[in-house]
């Protein structure tokens, strides 16, 4: 295969947010080792996400609100590519972008972060944890009724100064954002996918480009991680099947099994955590859009349409 033609600058758009602005990094670092010839820019963006924050994130558009502004400068030139959380980004590729690349997955899982308590059994009755994700709320009212589980929106340094002001007893958070963000001591339990299966793509970066920029998409093929590629599109075709949203408490993870099997596990549940469905599959890597919806038309048999149905009624 040839190489892909070197282009003279390559700009990067991406929140401004530190973690962000830290994947951002990251890409630029890998792509100018690549291509040293090329200049690799990035341009810092604020997002509707990042602007409102009095409100859940389901109440006011989902997870597009994320990506919107960054896919608007691709389209306008400003930029050639995005590179996001992919947990953020939304199971359906608006028209005319692509995932071109998806990254080695960093730790998946969620982390226990509190400055008073080791981890969730520690916390004693009332004890209020913060999380913006409707899965993680789900399983902690399912798993711990007693603890009072309240709305936290911002990014992560936000997140963590209301913890440190004393809002929260505790919060939620991705381990890998905080790893990458040299804050590893602030963990202090991790929470294991037994205890809290993660979000489709979480640890997982994508990088977006225009389904038309074929020239864009080949310099950053190498980024790809072939193995984390399989399990993120399993992941997203379950989460996808079950019309996956922000409005819908909803897991999945997949893990490789030797060279060439994939195992995925998901569930889905009430806000409430009141009633959950979940399920496992396995099957050859190269199949895994299909066991995603395998395994989602499981779980609908087994009751998740009872939960999409109660979800659109309530």
């Amino acid at each position: 295969m040839s190489a892909p033609p070197v282009q003279p600058r390559i700009v990067i758009a991406s929140r401004e947010s530190r973690l962000a602005m830290w994947q951002a990094e990251h890409v630029r670092a890998r792509l100018s080792g690549l291509y040293p010839q090329t200049t690799v820019d990035i341009l810092g963006m604020s997002t509707r996400g990042d602007q409102i924050l009095d409100r859940p994130l389901a109440a006011i558009g989902g997870k597009g609100l994320f990506i919107k502004e960054l896919e608007l400068a691709m389209q306008e030139g400003h930029a050639d590519l995005a590179v996001h959380s992919l947990k953020d980004v939304p199971m359906e590729m608006p028209d005319g972008f692509v995932l071109a690349a998806i990254s080695a997955r960093a730790s998946p899982c969620d982390a226990f972060v509190s400055s008073r308590f080791a981890g969730l059994d520690d916390l004693p009755a009332g004890a209020v944890v913060g999380t913006s994700s409707l899965r993680r709320a789900a399983i902690l009212r399912a798993c711990h009724p007693r603890l009072v589980i309240r709305s936290l929106r911002g990014n992560l340094d936000t997140r963590l100064r209301k913890l440190d002001a004393g809002d929260y007893d505790a919060i939620i958070l991705a381990a890998a954002g905080l790893i990458r963000l040299g804050l590893p001591e602030r963990i202090r339990s991790l929470l294991t996918p037994e205890q809290s299966l993660p979000a489709p793509g979480q640890g997982v970066l994508g990088i977006e480009v225009l389904a038309e920029r074929a020239e864009i998409a080949a310099l950053v093929a190498p980024l790809n991680d072939r193995i984390t590629a399989h399990c993120v599109r399993a992941e997203r075709a379950f989460s996808r099947a079950l019309g996956g949203s922000c409005q819908l408490p909803l897991a999945a993870h997949a893990l490789p099994e030797g060279d060439d099997c994939l195992w995925l596990r998901g569930w889905v549940a009430t806000p409430d955590g009141g009633r959950m469905v979940c399920g496992e599959l396995r099957g050859a890597l190269v199949d895994d859009e299909s066991i995603g919806c395998s395994l989602a038309q499981m779980l609908r048999h087994q009751g998740a349409d009872a939960i999409l149905q109660q979800l659109v009624a309530g």
